[in-house]
C-alpha cells in the first residue's frame, strides 16, 4: 500500500482546523489527558498552576503546540485524515555544555608528592620497633649529647673530670676479660623488637663444638650491620640456643670506646676492640680451660671499604681477596674460621654510587685511608615516611651460618707460612660460595645478580 502524507501545520486556537466531534471525543479528553488510566498526578502546591495546557500527558511547553494535518493515501486513493500535536522538540542547554575554567584542585601536590607518609593506625608494635631501632641507629649521638649537657652543668664536674681520664686511659676494650659483659642486658626484650624490625633470623648449617673457638667473619659489612648486631651482641636471635657453650664478642672499632657513655653501653652488650691485641687476648683467656676453648669473636671482614658497596638490587661485592689477617689470627690462635653470609643486609639502605659521582667516592676513600672510618652517603625511609631519613627499610635479614674451617694451629712465636694462609683463604672462600648458590633463592635474591670476591 503507498501512503502518501502531506502535513500541515494550522494553529491551535483558529477555529477552521477544530477537529469533528467524534475526533474530539478520542484526542481530547479531559483537561488534555488521554482516556488511559493514568498515575495520580503529584500534588505538591507548586506544581498546581491554573491555565496550564496539558495535551495526551505532553510536558508544559511556554509555547502553545500546533495541531498537525496529514492527509494519508493508499494504494486505491482513499484519502484518509490524521490529526497530530507538534511541540517544540529544541533541546534546552545542558549544564555540562556550559564552559566553566576551574582552579586547582586543594591536595593536587600532596597526591603526586614522592613522599608518603605512614599512617595514623599503625599497630603499637610497629611504633616499638621503630624507637628501638632508631634509638641503636642515633646511640652514639644521644650518648654525646647527654655528655655534654652534663658538662653544662658545674655541679657534675667533680664526677665528669676523673671519669674523663678513665675513659681515655682504660684497657677494658681489648683485655679479653669480658668484665663488663652483661648477660642480662643482652637478654633483654627489647631486642627482640629491634631484631623484628626487619625482621631478622638466624640460620646455622652445623653444629659448633664447645670445646674449639672460632672466628666468625661476617659479610657483607651494609652501611651500620644491624645484622650483625641481631645475631652476635644480642639475644633477640637465640644465639646461645643454637651455639650452646659458646661465648660470641662482636668487634667494632676501637675508637667507639673513647665515646663518655657509649662505650659503657657496648661494653655491656659485650662489644670488643677490633685490634690485634684484643682479639688474641679474647681468644687465648679465659673460657673452660682458661685458653680461650668455647670463646668466639665477630669481625666484620670487609670493614668500612665494602661499606661503599652496600646497595639494594646489585651484585654482592666482598672485599676479601686481600683481606687475610683474620687468616693469620686464626692461624696463631688455633680458632676455627666460620664464614657468615647475611642475605639482606645491602638492601637496608640506599646509597650515592661511585659511577654517578666520582668525586664524592674519592673523597671516601681519602677519609677512609685517613681516619680509618669512611662516610657513606645513604639514606632510606624516616620514622613517620617510607621514603626519606636515615631509618633502615624493613626488608627482611636472614643471618646464614656456615660450616667451620678447621685451622692448625702454628707454634708459639712462628710466623704463619703463606702457602697455608692461602689455602685456608681459599677454603674459607669456597664455603661462603657454597652459602651463597645455597640459599641465594630460598631468601629471594633477585634473579642475575652474583656473589663476586672483589680487592
Amino acid at each position: 500500500m503507498s501512503i502518501a502524507t502531506q502535513p500541515t501545520s494550522v494553529p491551535l486556537d483558529t477555529e477552521q482546523s477544530q477537529p469533528p466531534e467524534w475526533q474530539k471525543q478520542h484526542l481530547l479528553v479531559g483537561k488534555g489527558e488521554a482516556d488511559t488510566q493514568r498515575s495520580p498526578p503529584f500534588s505538591s502546591p507548586r506544581h498546581k498552576k491554573s491555565g496550564s495546557l496539558r495535551l495526551n500527558g505532553a510536558p508544559k511547553q511556554q509555547k502553545a503546540p500546533e495541531l498537525l494535518v496529514e492527509d494519508i493515501r493508499d494504494k486505491d486513493g482513499e484519502r484518509l485524515t490524521s490529526l497530530k500535536l507538534a511541540f517544540d522538540d529544541k533541546p534546552k542547554p545542558s549544564r555540562t555544555q556550559t564552559e566553566l575554567v576551574s582552579g586547582r584542585r586543594a591536595g593536587a601536590s600532596w597526591d603526586r608528592s614522592h613522599i608518603h607518609f605512614a599512617p595514623i593506625s599503625v599497630p603499637f608494635q610497629r611504633r616499638l620497633q621503630t624507637l628501638m631501632v632508631l634509638a641503636h641507629t642515633l646511640s652514639i649521638a644521644l650518648f654525646l649529647t647527654a655528655f655534654f649537657l652534663l658538662c653544662a652543668i658545674p655541679l657534675f664536674w667533680p664526677f665528669l673530670l676523673p671519669y674523663t681520664i678513665y675513659v681515655t686511659l682504660s684497657a677494658a676494650p681489648s683485655s679479653g676479660t669480658l668484665s663488663h659483659r652483661s648477660p642480662f642486658l643482652r637478654s633483654l626484650p627489647i631486642w627482640s623488637l629491634f631484631a623484628s624490625y626487619f625482621p631478622a633470623r638466624l640460620h646455622r648449617s652445623s653444629r659448633l663444638e664447645p670445646t674449639r673457638k672460632y672466628i666468625f667473619g661476617y659479610h657483607p659489612h651494609g652501611i651500620i650491620s644491624h645484622g650483625a648486631f641481631a645475631s652476635f651482641a644480642t639475644e633477640a636471635l637465640g644465639f646461645s640456643t643454637l651455639f650452646p657453650g659458646i661465648t660470641n664478642t662482636l668487634l667494632t672499632l676501637d675508637s667507639n670506646f673513647r665515646v663518655p657513655f657509649y662505650r659503657d653501653y657496648a661494653l655491656a652488650m659485650g662489644l670488643a676492640s677490633v685490634s690485634r691485641e684484643s682479639c688474641e687476648n679474647i681468644l687465648s683467656k679465659g673460657g673452660a680451660n682458661g685458653e680461650g676453648m668455647g670463646r668466639a669473636i665477630t669481625i666484620v671482614v670487609g670493614g668500612a671499604r665494602e661499606s661503599l658497596d652496600a646497595r639494594p638490587r646489585s651484585h654482592l661485592r666482598l672485599v676479601l681477596k686481600r683481606r687475610k689477617g683474620f687468616v693469620k689470627l686464626a692461624i696463631r690462635t688455633g680458632a676455627d674460621l666460620v664464614p657468615v653470609l647475611a642475605f639482606g643486609e645491602n638492601d637496608l639502605y640506599e646509597q650515592v654510587t661511585s659511577d654517578s659521582h666520582p668525586l664524592v667516592h674519592k673523597f671516601q676513600l681519602m677519609v677512609k685511608k685517613c681516619m680509618g672510618f669512611t662516610i657513606p652517603l645513604f639514606h632510606a625511609r624516616g620514622v613517620f615516611n617510607y621514603d626519606v631519613g636515615l631509618m633502615p627499610y624493613r626488608k627482611p635479614l636472614n643471618v646464614v651460618v656456615g660450616r667451620p674451617v678447621k685451622v692448625i694451629q702454628a707454634m708459639k712465636g712462628e710466623k704463619p707460612d703463606e702457602a697455608y694462609v692461602n689455602e685456608i683463604h681459599a677454603i674459607y672462600v669456597k664455603e661462603l660460595e657454597r652459602i651463597w648458590e645455597e640459599w641465594r633463592d630460598v631468601f629471594g635474591v633477585e634473579r642475575g645478580l652474583e656473589l663476586r670476591i672483589v680487592e
